[in-house]
């Protein structure tokens, strides 16, 4: 009876896309061991407004020691479309936390973890997403309610991932 009760408790809590989360855990733990935990990669926004975002977060012995951030806003010129650099910014590891925008001071570690705990638990009101296109590490992460319209996602996007 314990047993089956500890069963449906767990079954409440299930996270979509758990199986591949755990796979995608594993090329991250081949890739961490390989790396010498000494990594970047880069988180990405982008709006229906045309304005997008790129944060390079660097990672030394599973620590994060850099930050960088650069923001775009899409316009038309003439007849191109172009995107001109609003915001830029670069933080090392004495003034690491000291803007507000940009993706949090995570290592990837906190990232698969916040996946598992928050992004990727079922939700009847939301749609979640989860895609591992970073040679099997995580690309995105998240989940958007079914009723929000423009720029709903909650999670992650990480564009690349590369050892240092």
């Amino acid at each position: 009876m314990l047993l089956l009760v500890a069963t449906l408790l767990g079954a409440c809590k299930k996270e979509e896309y758990g199986d591949e989360l755990v796979k995608s855990k594993d090329y991250y733990i081949a890739f961490k061991r390989a790396s010498d935990n000494n990594y970047q990669y880069v988180v990405t926004t982008d709006s229906w407004t045309g304005y997008r975002t790129a944060t390079t977060l660097t990672v030394r012995g599973g620590k994060v020691v850099g930050r960088s951030y650069v923001a775009e806003l899409g316009q038309w010129a003439d007849t191109a479309w172009v995107l001109p650099v609003v915001k830029e910014w670069v933080e090392d590891a004495g003034s690491l936390g000291t803007h507000e925008e940009g993706a949090a001071l995570r290592n990837l570690d906190d990232v698969y973890e916040q996946a598992r705990k928050e992004w990727l638990k079922k939700r009847d009101d939301a749609y979640v997403y989860f895609e591992a296109k970073n040679n099997g590490m995580i690309s995105t992460a998240g989940y958007s309610n079914k009723n929000c319209a423009d720029d709903c996602f909650v999670g992650i996007a990480i564009r690349s991932i590369t050892r240092l």
